[in-house]
């Protein structure tokens, strides 16, 4: 029996889910939190797809067993931080969780990321992501460089923050400080954070035992629009709360950084490989890194903050 156990309200935004939803619902019903004290708030973002069906069958299906699944729609505002937003307004949770339809969550996140809510002074917890099993080259290098791993984030040298993707916070921070900004694009989870961390005497913890596995991109192109969403959220971020903008790619760092791959990290992580100390995928690791860092200069270059996304929704 839990210690401490407050209700909690998990959110979870989905967008033409079908392929996440059934390996999404598989998870959340092996959660060890006490089952009466959870609710899942399943919000369809205007989705073309079968997630609608799928959402209602597994309503049907699964509350006689137990579990506490709502089905709710947004259709107005297509943005998982508006679908997110719906889902707010009808939690009863007091603490509320956030992950995503392509997340996986492990079997004790929620006992994990509740944790450190028994201290008052916590208003935000940050759990880690760590890749889902993939087989192409780019889901390789993003387990590698541990690309969506949050302790990079909860390090950023402006203020700390989570993704979204495994994410927590007291719905009582979100009355002072409102919710997520509803046409915002990218950056949302990052602007909240920093929103209560700076009106609020709330303060964020980082919980790294609580686990949300991830699918990673398997293409170039996806590959390359998440980092030029990364850039874009960059630019967001900038006009929001003046956070500096990240360095750009220049074609004079491009040819010194491929240069040293040819010269210098070729032959020695070839080496690794070869006496077991290194992976294959080490040797591709520079050009990806190079691909994403020019998709990430692009996006942060043309990206311009729409007008609406400095609106902010309140309960």
């Amino acid at each position: 029996m839990l210690e401490f156990c407050p209700r909690v309200s998990v959110i979870i935004p989905i967008y033409n889910g079908e392929t996440d939803i059934p390996g999404l619902l598989e998870t959340i019903a092996q959660q060890n939190y006490p089952a009466d004290r959870v609710e899942y708030l399943l919000i369809d973002n205007n989705s073309n797809d079968r997630t609608p069906e799928l959402l209602t069958t597994a309503v049907e299906q699964l509350t006689p067993k137990g579990l506490n699944l709502r089905y709710l729609s947004e259709n107005e505002i297509q943005s998982a931080y508006a679908a997110r937003n719906r889902g707010i307004r009808v939690a009863v949770g007091e603490i509320l969780a956030f992950t995503d339809a392509d997340c996986r969550p492990d079997f004790n996140w929620l006992t994990e990321i509740v944790k450190p809510f028994a201290q008052d002074n916590i208003a935000l917890v940050v759990g880690e992501i760590q890749a889902l099993p993939g087989e192409t080259w780019l889901e390789q290098y993003a387990e590698r460089v541990q690309m969506m791993s949050q302790k990079w984030l909860v390090e950023h040298p402006f203020s700390p923050y989570g993704q979204t993707a495994n994410l927590a916070l007291r719905r009582e921070a979100i009355a002072k400080v409102g919710l997520f900004r509803p046409y915002l694009t990218s950056g949302g989870d990052a602007d909240l954070c920093w929103r209560i961390q700076s009106q609020t005497p709330g303060q964020l913890a980082y919980a790294p035992t609580a686990i949300v596995y991830h699918r990673h991109r398997n293409n170039l192109r996806d590959f390359y629009q998440q980092w030029r969403r990364y850039g874009s959220s960059n630019r967001y971020l900038h006009e929001l709360h003046g956070v500096d903008l990240g360095p750009e790619l220049t074609l004079g760092a491009t040819v010194y950084r491929l240069t040293r791959w040819l010269l210098k990290e070729l032959p020695s992580d070839t080496v690794k490989i070869i006496t077991g100390k290194g992976q294959p995928i080490d040797l591709l690791k520079t050009p990806i890194g190079l691909i994403g860092f020019q998709a990430r200069s692009l996006g942060q270059k043309e990206a311009k903050l729409p007008e609406l996304a400095r609106q902010i929704d309140y309960l």
